[in-house]
């Protein structure tokens, strides 16, 4: 058994079609699959990470213009960074400590460096732990914040408008999203607290109704829906709708992408209790439609987006965690 939990997309040979990555979570181990330019994909290649991989994201970590990876190991509390080659290939990992139990990772430039920093969600110890990047593929110690209780996911942007990325964070236990605004130096205020849904699991951020402000979608993740709350200047944020995903549908992760191409953001959701993603397409006075479901393998996990076939339309990809593979939906 594998359980493949988390996916990225990124072009990692540098043929400008997207690739994938799946995080193995038993089988301790990266998989990777190049991309042909019709929407499907070479056999993957396995790296070796930590223990308990759960959540994957790429980025150039040392400014060589080749898309890197790190993941986040639950189960020994690390990251591993696999630096690319640009070719489809990786080097051996690098470690780095974080807090306990880290379930999500996410990376951003935290200190107006040019240099993509590391920010992970420790599920285990209610902190999120930041490691900035020293634009060469290696990073210093973590700096611990506080969060609510158990936190599971994080997520980046810009929600003051002040050029200096922030941080969202949504906490299981406790029905609650934090917020830890960034000064622009890799330094944090203390977290402000929102309530969200039941069993909040999935966060992602994205402009919704078009007013230049950042918006916040959450999964109730023992529930049927998704909440989004809207941004305002100066007054942080407010739930303003929910989305139906379906009975026992409990969403699990989202992905935001134009999928219609009518210049408006739209939301793929993996449903993991009923097996299918839910595709939310957006109104220009920022409401959406009742979820459009397409059926997947066991246990839909993880979502993702790009254009597979390089026809201009996005794609999903969705890691099933029940059958151990990676689904794919061609967008028309």
């Amino acid at each position: 058994m594998v359980t493949t939990l988390s996916v990225a997309v990124g072009d990692f040979n540098n043929d400008t079609r997207p690739d994938i990555v799946v995080a193995n979570y038993y089988g301790n181990t990266l998989s990777v699959l190049l991309g042909y330019e019709n929407g499907s994909f070479a056999n993957q290649t396995t790296y070796s990470t930590g223990s308990g991989p759960i959540s994957v994201v790429v980025g150039d970590f040392n400014n060589d213009t080749k898309l890197d990876i790190v993941v986040a190991n639950v189960d020994d509390n690390t990251v591993s960074v696999l630096l690319g080659y640009g070719n489809g290939s990786f080097a051996n990992q690098a470690t780095y400590s974080t807090g306990t139990s880290p379930w999500s990772v996410a990376v951003g430039d935290f200190n107006n460096d040019t240099h993509l920093d590391i920010v992970v969600a420790n599920y285990g110890n209610n902190t999120i732990s930041v490691l900035l990047g020293y634009g060469n593929g290696s990073f210093a110690n973590q700096t611990k914040y506080s969060t609510g209780s158990a936190p599971i996911a994080v997520a980046v942007g810009d929600f003051n408008n002040d050029n200096r990325l922030d941080m969202v964070v949504i906490n299981w236990n406790d029905n609650t999203m934090s917020v830890l605004l960034g000064y622009g130096n890799g330094v944090f205020t203390n977290q402000m607290i929102y309530s969200t849904g039941t069993s909040p699991s999935s966060i992602a951020v994205g402009n919704f109704n078009n007013d230049t402000q950042l918006d916040i979608v959450v999964s109730n993740g023992n529930g049927k829906s998704v909440s989004i709350y809207m941004g305002y200047p100066n007054e942080g944020f407010f739930k303003q709708m929910r989305l139906i995903t379906g009975n026992e549908s409990r969403p699990k992760s989202f992905a935001i992408g134009d999928f219609n191409n009518d210049s408006q953001m739209d939301i793929a959701v993996a449903n993991s209790g009923n097996n299918k993603i839910g595709v939310f397409l957006r109104h220009d006075n920022g409401s959406f439609e009742n979820q459009m479901a397409y059926t997947t393998d066991s246990s839909s996990w993880s979502v993702a987006v790009g254009d597979f076939n390089n026809d201009t339309i996005l794609d999903i990809v969705v890691a099933n965690l029940g059958s151990d593979n990676v689904g794919i939906f061609l967008g028309w």
